[in-house]
């Protein structure tokens, strides 16, 4: 007999959803960086336990939006809340919930939704023994299947997690073959590695304006060697000088890290190489954040 469960990761920007998603599938498959919003669209992440098979929608953070990209990230952060089993809501223990992650919440407990509230980055509490008021408090307003204290970055709780999910599953077909981990284009996958490594490596504003179009991916015939092309688009001039960095210092630097997540993915050796285009106010015109496939049209 085979089973299925369908969960969205949800929560506020930053709050360790991909770092979560990757560690539950087993395998890097979304972009994780400290900076804020580096999720921009819906990763699916597929992991068979067993008969069970676990289906996970990342989704981008909770945030205000500022323009039109980040008006398309909100939206699919509510289309990925129907049709699913359960929500795995994760917050920052660190930091006290908004208005926002509690007006979301009070929606599932109106809806009847099954929601795990994860509480991550335990790690970083002086003192544990605040979880249990952090816990109490948050648990007065909405209810919970469950709510688990974790820590993504020491794996701590993650088990705990997992079966509590394998508990919701229900008799199903598997939606998706056993061997596969993602639903994202290998194409996309290679674009996020690379913008993971400019966000972890530039300064605080050049970022957000930052995205990644994989426009070439062959695999040598002759040789054991993958070659990918990419554009990185950005929204001012004055910031593609800074992507490219001193005598292409600065992209020759995020290029090789990039070569090396993807030759573990791939697990093939990679030819990476990498051109800086300038695109004015991208995340404002709709037809380039369509062109990128950041948009739920």
């Amino acid at each position: 007999m085979t089973k299925s469960v369908f969960v969205t990761i949800a929560g506020r920007t930053n709050a360790g959803k991909s770092s979560l998603l990757n560690v539950l599938v087993g395998e890097k498959i979304a972009s994780v960086s400290s900076k804020p919003q580096t999720t921009r669209t819906r990763i699916t992440g597929i992991r068979n336990i067993g008969d069970t098979q676990l289906v996970f929608f990342d989704t981008p953070g909770l945030h205000k939006p500022k323009n039109k990209l980040s008006e398309h990230m909100l939206k699919t952060v509510k289309e990925s809340i129907t049709d699913i089993d359960a929500v795995l809501f994760m917050m920052d223990c660190t930091k006290k919930p908004t208005e926002q992650e509690i007006e979301l919440l009070k929606s599932f407990n109106t809806d009847k939704m099954p929601v795990i509230l994860v509480l991550n980055k335990i790690d970083l509490l002086e003192n544990k023994s605040d979880l249990a008021g952090i816990i109490s408090s948050i648990s007065s307003e909405i209810d919970f299947v469950t709510v688990i204290p974790i820590s993504v970055k020491e794996n701590n709780g993650i088990d705990i997690v997992q079966e509590e999910l394998l508990k919701l599953a229900t008799e199903s077909p598997h939606f998706f073959p056993d061997e596969m981990i993602t639903d994202q284009p290998e194409k996309v996958i290679a674009g996020e590695m690379i913008r993971e490594k400019l966000l972890i490596m530039l300064s605080d504003e050049v970022p957000h304006g930052i995205a990644v179009a994989v426009e070439t991916m062959t695999e040598r015939d002759d040789k054991d060697i993958l070659d990918i092309s990419a554009v990185i688009y950005c929204e001012k001039e004055s910031h593609k000088g800074i992507v490219i960095g001193k005598d292409g210092a600065m992209l020759k630097a995020a290029s090789t890290a990039a070569r090396k997540d993807l030759e573990d993915f791939f697990r093939i050796k990679v030819n990476l190489k990498c051109w800086v285009k300038v695109k004015e106010d991208w995340r404002n015109r709709e037809a380039i954040i369509r062109s990128l496939g950041l948009s739920d049209k």
